[in-house]
């Protein structure tokens, strides 16, 4: 039984603890059916986890009110516990809840009334499946050089280009997609469109295999037209809009990572305790005692920025630019950490494929890159820390 002592935490209100006690429920009971066949059908695996995810009720937390979602607007500390939790079960049925928000965030942070009746009222339901589309071979950590261009023609958008590692790339039935406009140079000429997935010219060009498997490709657009109507936010406001939906969902990333490191404790503490050696167990060598102790203090610790992030997102800033770099640089970091030592305390049955600690090794290393590698948010941080400096 993982600890739940941080649910107690003045970070969380009473709504937030009754949502962690129905999602961990609704995990136990369902999601070992729902990733039953995950090796043979992955895509048809993450349509059953959102469809599923959808019909309990929890994808509504994943968009606004506005959007037919849960609450007025998108509370970070119940994406964060939804997260946390379903990471701590299965690392499949975070990611088919995460691309729910991160795909539509553009247009639940910035959408018009009537994009988010079209396209948000679906996801809240879990009957369509969204992407967020912002990286390219040659521009993913620095988004402001990406080559992928939208020009206007009439009343439409004619989009060229390409973009890759785009998670749930072809089963999505929308696109966020950032191209460039061309207002100004850099990052001040790029905008947002949402382009369905049967759009004529675009296409999905490579399903890509990852260490841990999901859904991931690369896309292309051939003049792939688009109405005006579908444009988020204003023209060549693009990037500001990428980064305020990263400011909202990567605190997410590392409350999933938690999720994993706790789960890597959880097993971890029943291995150790339970493993006979030199004539007791395992967890009464002092050596072992150090690395419990370490991996504890980890997850404490990260369990501290993310929520601290979460809260300040909810209830005094707009924007949260530091504390979710530092949340994120530090949960996914630790989490590793803690994964590693897990599978080395597991000895030969930790790197035996199909144990849960192996997974969670496997799983766990692509968060400390997607949505900003850790030297990203090192970046940032120090950047802030440097300008916070220079203000006085």
């Amino acid at each position: 039984m993982s600890d739940s002592s941080y649910l107690q935490w003045p970070f969380l209100e009473p709504a937030h603890r009754e949502l962690a006690a129905e999602i961990d429920a609704w995990a136990s009971a369902r999601i070992p059916a729902l990733v039953a066949r995950e090796h043979e059908d992955l895509d048809g695996t993450c349509i059953g986890l959102v469809r599923a995810l959808g019909e309990a009720g929890f994808t509504r937390y994943a968009v606004p009110a506005s959007g037919g979602g849960k609450l007025d607007k998108l509370d970070v500390r119940s994406l964060c516990l939804i997260r946390e939790t379903l990471g701590r079960h299965h690392a499949l049925a975070d990611f088919a809840f995460a691309m729910q928000g991160l795909g539509s965030g553009p247009v639940s942070l910035f959408g018009t009334a009537a994009q988010q009746q079209r396209f948000l009222q679906p996801v809240a339901a879990g009957q369509a499946l969204a992407a967020f589309a912002l990286s390219e071979a040659e521009a993913g950590s620095d988004v402001a050089a990406m080559s992928c261009s939208a020009r206007q023609d009439g009343d439409s958008y004619v989009l060229n280009g390409e973009k890759t590692w785009i998670s749930n790339g072809g089963i999505a039935d929308f696109y966020t997609v950032f191209a460039r406009t061309g207002e100004a140079p850099g990052a001040k000429g790029i905008s947002c469109f949402v382009v369905p997935a049967d759009t004529p010219g675009f296409e999905v060009v490579e399903r890509i295999d990852l260490v841990a498997p999901h859904p991931l490709a690369s896309l292309r657009f051939s003049d792939c037209r688009v109405p005006a109507e579908n444009r988020v936010g204003e023209p060549g406001r693009g990037f500001g809009i990428a980064m305020a939906t990263l400011d909202v969902f990567r605190s997410t990333v590392a409350a999933a990572a938690l999720g994993m490191a706790r789960r890597a404790l959880d097993e971890t503490l029943a291995h150790v305790t339970t493993r006979k050696l030199f004539g007791g167990t395992l967890s009464e060598l002092q050596l072992v005692q150090g690395k419990l102790s370490d991996m504890a203090l980890a997850i404490d610790s990260s369990a501290l920025l993310v929520y601290r992030s979460a809260w300040t997102k909810d209830c005094i800033a707009d924007r949260v630019t530091r504390e979710a770099a530092m949340a994120k640089l530090h949960a996914t970091e630790s989490a590793q950490q803690v994964i590693d030592a897990a599978v080395q305390l597991h000895g030969g049955k930790g790197v035996t494929k199909g144990n849960i600690v192996e997974s969670l090794y496997r799983d766990i290393r692509a968060l400390r890159i997607y949505e900003g590698a850790s030297e990203v948010q090192q970046t940032i941080i120090a950047r802030q820390a440097l300008a916070a400096f220079a203000a006085g």
